[in-house]
This record gives structure tokens, sequence and C-alpha cells, in this order.
């Protein structure tokens, strides 16, 4: 089992830099795939981003392709979301999730909130 929280929403403008991380318990976190998903106001929870255990092998969402990167360091548990050029459409509640099985999503953080203003 592993237990997740993340941290670095915030408010932002338009074009600016956000750092969301994903801090994992257990000592079995290079086990799971990670994932990050976002969920706007009035719309469905949606995947933007995953990665494999060994952070080998990366997905995107075609809407935040060139301007996200999702990378992992293992040895402290700990999952990251690079966002760059934000717009106003980013701005939703952004969870991690892990899961053993890919696309199985057991395991979720309690979401961080990230606001774009233009």
């Amino acid at each position: 089992q592993v237990q997740l929280v993340e941290s670095g929403g915030g408010l932002v403008q338009a074009g600016d830099s956000l750092r969301l991380s994903c801090a994992a318990s257990g000592r079995t976190f290079s086990r799971y795939g990670m994932a990050w998903f976002r969920q706007a106001p009035g719309k469905e929870r949606e995947v933007i981003t995953r990665i494999s255990a060994s952070g080998g092998s990366t997905y995107y969402t075609d809407s935040v392709k060139g301007r996200f990167t999702i990378s992992r360091d293992n040895a402290k548990n700990v999952v990251y979301l690079q966002m760059n050029s934000l717009s106003p459409e980013g701005t939703a509640v952004y969870y991690c999730a892990a899961c053993i099985v890919v696309g199985h999503w057991d395991y979720w953080g309690q979401g961080t909130q990230v606001t774009v203003s233009s």
C-alpha cells in the first residue's frame, strides 16, 4: 500500500511555471506506475501524464505535450510534474495516483489546487 501527498500548487499568472510534487510513503514506491490527473471545475477528472515504475516510459495527453514534464526519483519516493507556459485552462485540482496494474489507479493523493490567472 502507498500513501500519496501532493504539494506545490498555488496561484500563478498565465505563462508562468509551477512544479508539483507527490511524496509517497512505503518502501515499494519503485514498483508503482504513477500519474498526474487534473479536474477542472465542472469537468471530469482526466489523466494528463503518467510514468512507468522505472521512469523509462512516459505518456502525455495532447493538451500538455511539450509544456509539462513528469519525472520521478525512486530513491526519494517522489514524482514531479513540471508545468511550463501555464494557461487559464490549466486551472484545476491536480492529483497524483499510483498503480501496480497499468490503468488501475488504486491509490490517490488528496489533490492540490492550481489556479492560473489571465
